[in-house]
């Protein structure tokens, strides 16, 4: 058993972080960018649909996510949730609260909702 516990610890600034934790950190990074876009389409008044990056978990996704600044900002109104596309769901450290055509809203547990909620810029 703890063979697999250290298997899914990991190092970061040498703080060891559970999986969960890494993958709040990858979020929160991608939720920093989106809030960057989504000031800018404030500020330039863009109407209708942006593109947005998936806030998976997946270090390798980088796709858009068309959304609405009125979509953004609902889901931005909880620390723990987040936008991703349609089966980039991590059922263990999220539960799905929302879904449409177009993206899902997935609300962080655990380890995971606690690193989201800290690191959450508007905190």
């Amino acid at each position: 058993m703890l063979l697999n516990r250290v298997s899914l610890s990991f190092f970061t600034n040498g703080v060891m972080t559970t999986r969960a934790e890494r993958q709040g950190r990858n979020e929160s990074l991608f939720r920093e960018v989106n809030e960057r876009i989504a000031e800018l389409n404030q500020t330039f008044q863009v109407e209708g649909r942006s593109e947005f990056l998936c806030e998976c978990s997946r270090e390798e996704c980088k796709e858009p996510v068309s959304i609405s600044i009125g979509e953004y900002e609902t889901v931005r109104r909880a620390s723990t949730r987040f936008f991703v596309l349609p089966g980039h769901e991590d059922t263990s450290v999220e539960s799905v609260v929302e879904r449409s055509e177009r993206y899902v809203v997935v609300e962080k547990f655990g380890d995971a909702a606690e690193e989201a909620d800290d690191l959450d810029p508007r905190n």
